[in-house]
C-alpha cells in the first residue's frame, strides 16, 4: 500500500471492490485508515480490508479552518457576539482524531456567510473559550456583565455561542442577572462539530441572527426544532433543557411552548405571546450577586439522608432536592426517612426546596401524606420550575439576602417566567 501524507486526496479500493475517495487523515489507530469524504464525514477502514490506495492530488494543510473577514455593512442593523467555546467553536484536530476547541470566532461565521446580509456584526467578544462542563457561576457573571455592556450600546441584540451541556444553566443565570431586559439575548450552539457535513451551526447561526432582530426582549435558546435543517425554535431561557446527548434538536421546552418559530430566511411566527417586548431606549441592569454554597441533590429509592448532613456540615446555605412524583422523599422508613435531616437543615437556616425530577408537571405536597409531612418539616415546594433553573435561582436569591424568610418569599416569586401557572396538555413533549 502506498504511503500517504496528511491532506492528500486519495482513492481507496477494498478487497470487496468498494471504492472511496477523500482526504487522508492521520489516525492514532495503526490498524485503521481514515479519510474525510466530500460530504464532510470521516470514515475509517480496516487496513486488512484494503486492496490498494492511490494518490489523486497533492496534500493541503488540514489544521486551518477558513476564516471570514467580516466587513461592516452600512444600513444593516448592528449586533454583537460573545463567543464562549463549546462544539460550535470546535474543529477536528487531525493529529489526534479528536475534537479541539478554541476556534477563532471569524472561522465560525465562515460556515454561514449569509449572516453578512442579515446584520452588521459590530463586535465579537471572547471572554474565555471553554467546554461548557467547565462553566461555573463566575463565568455566568462574566457573560452577564459583557452582555449588559453590549445591550446598552446601539446594538439590536447580543448573540452568545456556547457549548450544549450546560447551556440551559447559563440561560437561566442570564435570565435572573439581566434586569429590565431591553433587547433580545440569544444563546445558540452546535451538536455537531463545525467541520462536519451534518453540523447544525449554519442554520442555528442564521436563525439566531434573525431572532436578534425580533421584538422578543427575552433570554432565548435558538436552535434546531427538528432533525432536519428546516427551522429553529426560540425557547425561553428558564423553560428549556437539553434532552438528548447528540440529536440536533436536543433543546426542548418544558412546561411551556416555544416563543417563536424561525427559519434561515427570517420568517418568524409567534407560538407564544407571553413575552417581554423590545425597549431599545431603556437600559438593562446587571445584577450578578450569587451565593456559591448551594447544591442540587437527586432523591432516589434508598437514598441515605446523610447526603443532607454533608451539606449541613459544610455550611451550605441552600439545597435543591429533585423529589419524586408530586414532591416526595422517604418519610416512613425509620432508617431512611429524610424528615429529620430536612428539619435539621431548616433549623440551621439552610433553605431547602423541592423540584420535580419528572421535569414536566407541577408539585403538590397536599395530595399525599408524604408531601404533607415534608412540607411540615420545612421543605419549600417550587411548583413546576426546572431543577437546573431552581439551582441557579437559589444561588441568585441567597446572593441577595441572608434573611431566611425573605429568601423563601423570593424563591416563590416569578422573576423570569420560571413558573408557569397554567400548564396545558399540549406542552408535554412539545
Amino acid at each position: 500500500m502506498v504511503k500517504h501524507s496528511p491532506g492528500e486526496k486519495i482513492q481507496i479500493t477494498t478487497k470487496e471492490g468498494e471504492v472511496f475517495e477523500g482526504i487522508f487523515i492521520p489516525s492514532t489507530d495503526k490498524n485503521t485508515f481514515i479519510i474525510k469524504l466530500d460530504n464532510g464525514y470521516n470514515i475509517g477502514i480496516d487496513i486488512k480490508k484494503i486492496k490498494s490506495t492511490k494518490r489523486i492530488s497533492a496534500g493541503k494543510k488540514l489544521n486551518v479552518f477558513p476564516s471570514l473577514n467580516i466587513k461592516q455593512s452600512e444600513g444593516l442593523p448592528s449586533v454583537s457576539v460573545i463567543a464562549t467555546g463549546g462544539t460550535i467553536s470546535s474543529r477536528v484536530d487531525y493529529s489526534t482524531g479528536g475534537v479541539t476547541r478554541l476556534m477563532e470566532p471569524g472561522q465560525i461565521f465562515s460556515l454561514a456567510p449569509e449572516i453578512s446580509k442579515i446584520v452588521k456584526i459590530r463586535k465579537i467578544e471572547k471572554p474565555f473559550m471553554i467546554a461548557s462542563e467547565n462553566m461555573d457561576p463566575d463565568h455566568w457573571v462574566k457573560i452577564a456583565e459583557e452582555t449588559a455592556k453590549l445591550l446598552n450600546s446601539d446594538d439590536r441584540g447580543v448573540l452568545i455561542t456556547h457549548g450544549t451541556d450546560t447551556l440551559h444553566y447559563t440561560a437561566a443565570a442570564l435570565s435572573f442577572m439581566l434586569k429590565n431586559l431591553n433587547k433580545p439575548v440569544v444563546l445558540t450552539y452546535s451538536q455537531r462539530s463545525t467541520d462536519r457535513g451534518s453540523t447544525d451551526t449554519a442554520l442555528n447561526l442564521k436563525c439566531s441572527m434573525h431572532a436578534l432582530l425580533s421584538d422578543v426582549a427575552e433570554v432565548m435558546l435558538v436552535g434546531h426544532a427538528e432533525a432536519s435543517d428546516s427551522f429553529c425554535y426560540g425557547l425561553r431561557g428558564t423553560k428549556a433543557r437539553k434532552m438528548h446527548t447528540s440529536m440536533r434538536n436536543t433543546f426542548r421546552p418544558v412546561n411551556d411552548k416555544p416563543l417563536i418559530k424561525i427559519n434561515g430566511e427570517g420568517n418568524i411566527s409567534f407560538i407564544s405571546h407571553n413575552y417581554n417586548k423590545r425597549k431599545d431606549a431603556e437600559k438593562v441592569e446587571v445584577d450578578t450577586a450569587f451565593e456559591k454554597k448551594i447544591a442540587l441533590v437527586k432523591y432516589y429509592p434508598g437514598a441515605d439522608p446523610c447526603i443532607l448532613d454533608y451539606y449541613i456540615g459544610k455550611k451550605y446555605r441552600g439545597i435543591i432536592i429533585e423529589a419524586t412524583g408530586l414532591g416526595h422523599v422517604a418519610t416512613d422508613n425509620a432508617k431512611k426517612s429524610w424528615l429529620p435531616a430536612i428539619k435539621k437543615a431548616v433549623k440551621k437556616g439552610i433553605l431547602i426546596c423541592a423540584v420535580p425530577q419528572t421535569l414536566y408537571g407541577t408539585l403538590d405536597p397536599l395530595v399525599y401524606d408524604e408531601g404533607r409531612k415534608a412540607l411540615e418539616a420545612g421543605l419549600l415546594y417550587l411548583k413546576d420550575i426546572l431543577p437546573e433553573v431552581a439551582y441557579v435561582k437559589i444561588g441568585w436569591v441567597l446572593g441577595h439576602t441572608k434573611n431566611f424568610e425573605k429568601a423563601k418569599e423570593m424563591m416563590l416569586m416569578n422573576y423570569a417566567h420560571e413558573f408557569n401557572d397554567r400548564i396545558t396538555p399540549d406542552m408535554f413533549l412539545f
